[in-house]
């Protein structure tokens, strides 16, 4: 298990990083499987060892966007485990065999209880992680609205 590659985990001792491997475990997941769906409690947070998992957007029963392609050494899916209420706030499917770290969220949540310090570290990199998504997302929005305006200019 590499979860020093998880942004989680940046910056973590060793015997932090132990803890959670002792509660984790390996989790094979075939091509097209659901690891879980939009709105689902959020009980595990994975980690993609091999393979790759897409994070998808339900829209309408027919329709989903895809959000991202998660593969190994570029972060997690499932946060919404760590954060109340504790739901899925978006839906995950394997795109091809992929081996996973499981991570119980109520695990982390005993480790967070018994060491402050330790669950503080953890957020604070998430909380970073969704600070750099915000600002990706609003420069993504700025692009869209000059798009929108100069396709309206020159209609």
């Amino acid at each position: 298990m590499n979860l020093a590659s998880c942004y989680l985990f940046n910056n973590l001792p060793d015997e932090k990083i132990e803890l959670i491997v002792a509660v984790s475990r390996a989790r094979v997941i075939l091509p097209g499987q659901w690891l879980f769906h939009k709105a689902d409690k959020a009980e595990y947070i994975y980690l993609v060892e091999d393979g790759a998992i897409e994070l998808i957007l339900p829209v309408e029963p027919d329709i989903e966007v895809p959000v991202a392609l998660i593969r190994p050494g570029n972060g997690c899916v499932g946060i919404g485990a760590l954060l109340k209420p504790y739901t899925y706030t978006l839906s995950a499917r394997s795109k091809e065999i992929s081996h996973l770290t499981e991570i119980p969220s109520s695990e982390m949540r005993a480790l967070f209880a018994n060491d402050p310090d330790f669950g503080c570290a953890v957020m604070g990199n998430l909380a970073q992680r969704l600070l750099d998504r915000l600002v990706e997302t609003r420069e993504e929005v700025k692009l869209h609205f000059i798009n929108l305006i100069q396709s309206a200019t020159f209609s």
